[in-house]
């Protein structure tokens, strides 16, 4: 059983988001499969299909919010610190072509966030990053060819 690491922040989302699932969600389809099958026939029933299908995403969604959290390794990264990147880090960077400055915080799969600088563990600028330090330069192959930036800060926040 693969570990899914994640930071305390990514945990709570999920056990926030599975709890909704169970407890406004759930009720709800169930109410709608209930109120569809009082208008008969089920087999030319649109109502009734609809209600089914998202009963079955939300079951699915469900299973699959508990699964991560049961494999869930939480890492606290107020608890974290050193020079080299690695999960959790806050990380500054420059674009050495245009200057662009960007931080980016490095996260479980299901936490990130670009818009919000949460870059997943398993992306490739975040595997281009690991291990590395403040003042080194990264390659990273992006649709757009190959970008380089050099770390300019590595943070615990």
């Amino acid at each position: 059983m693969e570990k899914v690491p994640m930071t305390a922040e990514g945990y709570h989302a999920l056990d926030e988001e599975l709890k909704r699932l169970k407890t406004v969600e759930r009720p709800a389809v169930i109410a709608a499969i209930g109120e569809a099958r009082l208008h008969g026939d089920l087999s030319e029933n649109a109502e009734y299909h609809a209600a089914k299908d998202r009963q079955g995403w939300i079951e699915g969604q469900i299973a699959e919010i508990e699964d991560k959290m049961a494999r869930a390794q939480v890492i606290d990264v107020s608890k974290l610190s050193g020079r080299q990147v690695k999960f959790g880090a806050t990380v500054s960077v420059i674009d050495e072509d245009t200057e662009e400055q960007a931080r980016y915080q490095i996260v479980g799969e299901h936490e990130a966030d670009v818009k919000k600088g949460r870059v997943s563990i398993t992306s490739p600028i975040a595997r281009a990053m690991i291990g590395k330090e403040s003042g080194e330069t990264v390659e990273v192959n992006t649709p757009g060819g190959v970008k380089a930036y050099e770390i300019t800060k590595v943070e615990w926040v």
